[in-house]
């Protein structure tokens, strides 16, 4: 295209030229116009032939090149094509290799369906023809043998659920155990006392045996005056230079002691001067009692208690349960919950505060009606103690069911004390009844045989009949007598409840 353009381009410009030439010089110069003309356009021709053959050459070359791009890309684009159509035929051999495969994959499969279901038909007539042989020879049913299957399984379940259990409560009792024994011993040595069982009465010694009669009076007027006023017995027989004062009321036994011994010490002894000693033994006897609930409070360093409480905590000192002093039951007992609620991680001033004051009631349960726990949550609630010292004084006795960890110390704390040897006194009568309470309690249970309390009632051993309670229902039956006991009598520390069966044993204590 360019070519021709130049071309065309010069052949007008020739044209023109000459054109303009010979307009120019038509007149004189015609000739020499003519033939410069020619010359010019000789030399336009010539150019334009110049110019037409380098045109043509250069479209050849640029022909040339172009043809030998377009090849090489089509030679490029054959081979891309042959490689995808190679790949293609690849391919579609693959398909067909897998589609071949995938058919005799399917013709396998019908046959093995067509064989497993010939062998199913086969063995289900021969499991049929197996269960009416086992049927014949056995004598029972499917259904029966069925039944008799799973109460085997059931009963092998069983087995294995009861041996798991006794694991587990094992090793629970074990670290249970372990971590109780250490904070009961740490306690309790730290809390050592001695205990003397208090009776009801008092002995009042005399300097002689002449004091005596001097103590009756004329007509017996002196002793019914001191029994009148003290509200207290006064026994005088042939103990040789000795009173025996006898009374439930110790604040009472005490005043009469005391205005006794006054009147001793005076020699005065008359029916208006044991009045006046009477006033004065009373009045000292009541500081003491107030004495001794400041003392109380100091000695377990429980402050803030009301003025009314103290005193009311005082009284405790002259008064006695199964023979234990209660003041000094309420400050060990505030001792031990202290401690065990230290060594537990508890509030120690809730605990102390509520051991301390747990059976105050006791100090006035003859003026109000209700038990002494009762009663002694109410006197704290009038005195305005915290609702936590309230609930733990009230369930020291399980009389509520305990909600906080330090209701639950001072219930232990008030076991704990009480149960130390020689703290309280036990009568017989009680005793006996313990003792008959735990066996009634295991022969209630089916399949017992015998039963034996042993070692003052801290061990039931139990004897079962082999044929209708096996190994594994004798731990059942030890928990099912372990926790009557526990929901239905009251009792100190543990009791061991041991089920024999043949030459085996199961404990469990609680």
């Amino acid at each position: 295209m360019m070519i021709a353009v130049y071309i065309v381009v010069g052949l007008a410009v020739g044209v023109v030229a000459g054109y303009l030439i010979r307009r120019n010089l038509a007149a004189g110069k015609l000739a020499g116009a003519e033939r410069e003309a020619e010359r010019l356009l000789r030399d336009a021709k010539r150019e334009a032939e110049t110019i037409v053959k380098e045109a043509r050459l250069e479209a050849k070359e640029e022909v040339h090149k172009v043809r030998s791009e377009v090849e090489a890309e089509l030679r490029d684009r054959r081979e891309e094509v042959g490689k995808a159509e190679q790949r293609l035929l690849q391919r579609d051999e693959q398909l067909d290799s897998r589609a071949a495969d995938q058919d005799r994959r399917e013709e396998s499969l019908r046959d093995r369906d067509a064989n497993s279901q010939r062998v199913a038909d086969e063995l289900q007539i021969a499991h049929d023809e197996a269960m009416i042989q086992l049927e014949r020879i056995s004598g029972l049913s499917a259904a029966q043998a069925k039944d008799m299957l799973l109460k085997q399984t059931e009963d092998e379940a069983r087995h294995e659920m009861v041996k798991l259990v006794r694991q587990v409560e094992e090793e629970a009792r074990r670290e249970a155990d372990r971590r109780a024994r250490n904070i009961l011993s740490l306690t309790i040595q730290r809390t050592a006392a001695n205990h003397v069982a208090e009776t009801t009465v008092s002995v009042v010694n005399l300097p002689s045996d002449d004091m005596k009669g001097r103590i009756i009076g004329r007509e017996g007027r002196n002793i019914r005056t001191l029994e009148n006023t003290t509200g207290i017995d006064f026994i005088i027989d042939d103990t040789p230079e000795a009173v025996v004062l006898s009374g439930f009321d110790g604040v009472r036994r005490e005043t009469a002691r005391l205005t006794l011994t006054k009147l001793i010490t005076d020699g005065r002894i008359h029916p208006a001067r044991i009045e006046e000693t009477y006033l004065q033994a009373k009045a000292e006897v009541e500081a003491a009692m107030e004495e001794a609930g400041e003392q109380a409070c100091f000695d377990t360093n429980v402050h803030g208690v009301a003025p009314e409480l103290v005193r009311v905590l005082g009284r405790l000192k002259y008064r006695t349960s199964y023979g234990q002093n209660v003041l000094n039951h309420s400050i060990e007992v505030a001792h031990l919950a202290g401690i065990m609620a230290a060594e537990l991680g508890a509030n120690v001033k809730i605990a102390k505060r509520a051991g301390l004051l747990h059976d105050i009631g006791k100090a006035v349960d003859h003026e109000v009606d209700g038990s002494h726990a009762d009663i002694s949550q109410q006197l704290c609630k009038k005195y305005r103690e915290s609702q936590s010292v309230c609930h733990a004084i009230q369930a020291h006795h399980q009389d509520i069911e305990p909600q906080t960890v330090e209701a639950v110390l001072v219930q232990a704390a008030d076991a704990i004390s009480a149960a130390r040897p020689g703290a309280r006194r036990e009568s017989l009568e009680n005793y006996v009844k313990r003792l008959e309470s735990l066996e009634r309690i295991a022969e209630s249970k089916k399949g017992v045989e015998k039963c034996f309390a042993m070692q003052a009632g801290r061990e039931v051993r139990v004897m079962v009949k082999p044929a209708e309670i096996d190994d594994d229902a004798t731990a059942l039956l030890a928990r099912e007598i372990a926790r009557d006991i526990e929901d239905q009598l009251d009792y100190p520390g543990q009791i061991r409840v041991t089920v024999i069966r043949e030459s085996r044993a199961v404990d469990i204590a609680k």
